[in-house]
């Protein structure tokens, strides 16, 4: 499948949500249209296209990574598994989350690359990882985690200023070589599958980077009911805001819900691969609206306050616990999906949204 240079058309009759096209190269020279294009995406859904990233090359050979992983036995895979203590780096196997209230089993397995374990590469920080991705740890890795780390710091520092914040007052919640749960993905979809890949949820860092070949992500517009897809575009990412930026703005950045489902028409005859890369805070960050620091912030809190915004919980406290109780294993009933629940938690077509 990554080696696929022609793809099936993604169809024209499935519901679609257009998103708003970023240019990277224009945010970074400082041009206010765009990054007013930039504002109006991240405040309404939280979802916007990103193109002339820099990062194709890497995201190429991370498709490649991840199908030769991927492909691997599963007793060779199972060697890295997360297993259920919260855990997020290592192998994911299929079946092994809740993707719904009533405890249905997700269709999906991923590998999860700490940025920790890439960055002082090759003296682990966490874990191990398969041969085929320590073979291409130097080459691949690393460049596409340092790359894709530069990108969302360059959006962290727009947000920063139009939230009238200190400049560097998120992104220092974010320091390369303290501990935290920013990860690389590589996530594979067997073909002719019929239920979601990873249920309704918002994510649970600060910024993700996404890159996709077939459609499968759907996202929840705000009021709406209807579950739309985010048609994929050649050479661009889709980037969306996570918890902590939602929880740091005061909720005036969106963390919105979205799942993955089986690719659409005739894609879904495919194997489906995604790359993504996840910025999460340090672990030891608790998660709270930085009211004191930005007027805008605390009048966003003062007008609409949220229990989630003040948990108390750090960032890794957060993750662990979603994580955790998505988990099958750990499932207890109904119960454990609510509790598996981030900023977005809504009944959405006769279910409840949590985390994935």
């Amino acid at each position: 499948m990554p080696g696929l240079t022609t793809f099936p058309t993604f169809p024209s009759d499935v519901p679609t949500h257009p998103l708003l096209v970023v240019d990277y190269e224009l945010l970074v020279a400082g041009d206010e249209h765009e990054i007013s294009k930039l504002w109006h995406a991240a405040t309404h859904l939280g979802f916007w296209y990103l193109r002339n990233h820099g990062v194709e090359w890497e995201v190429d050979a991370m498709f490649d990574l991840g199908a030769e992983t991927l492909a691997l036995p599963l007793s060779e895979k199972m060697k890295y598994e997360q297993g259920d203590n919260g855990d997020s780096f290592g192998y994911k196997a299929r079946g092994t989350i809740a993707t719904d209230l009533n405890g249905t089993r997700d269709t999906v397995e991923f590998l999860n690359i700490a940025q920790d374990d890439a960055i002082t590469w090759p003296h682990p920080t966490y874990r191990t990882y398969p041969s085929t991705v320590n073979a291409r740890m130097d080459r691949v890795v690393t460049p596409f985690v340092r790359k894709s780390v530069e990108v969302n710091n360059t959006l962290i520092a727009i947000f920063e200023r139009i939230l009238g914040l200190p400049q560097g007052a998120i992104a220092q919640l974010h320091a390369i070589g303290a501990p935290s749960g920013s990860e690389a993905r590589v996530v594979k979809t067997p073909p002719n599958q019929s239920t979601a890949g990873i249920g309704a949820h918002t994510d649970f860092g600060t910024l993700t980077f996404l890159h996709n070949r077939l459609g499968g992500l759907q996202v929840l517009p705000p009021g709406s009911q209807e579950w739309q897809y985010v048609k994929p575009l050649p050479g661009h990412a889709i980037c969306n805001v996570g918890d902590a930026l939602a929880i740091f703005s005061g909720g005036v950045l969106r963390s919105n819900l979205h799942r993955l489902m089986p690719p659409p028409g005739r894609q879904s005859r495919y194997e489906r691969y995604s790359v993504a890369f996840f910025t999460r805070p340090q672990n030891d960050v608790v998660l709270r609206p930085l009211t004191e620091q930005s007027r805008m912030i605390a009048d966003a809190v003062a007008q609409n306050p949220k229990e989630e915004y003040n948990s108390g919980a750090t960032a890794g406290e957060w993750t662990a616990r979603r994580i955790r109780k998505l988990r099958l294993r750990n499932r207890r009933g109904p119960e454990t999906w609510y509790e598996a629940k981030g900023t977005e938690h809504q009944v959405v077509t006769g279910t409840v949204a949590a985390a994935a």
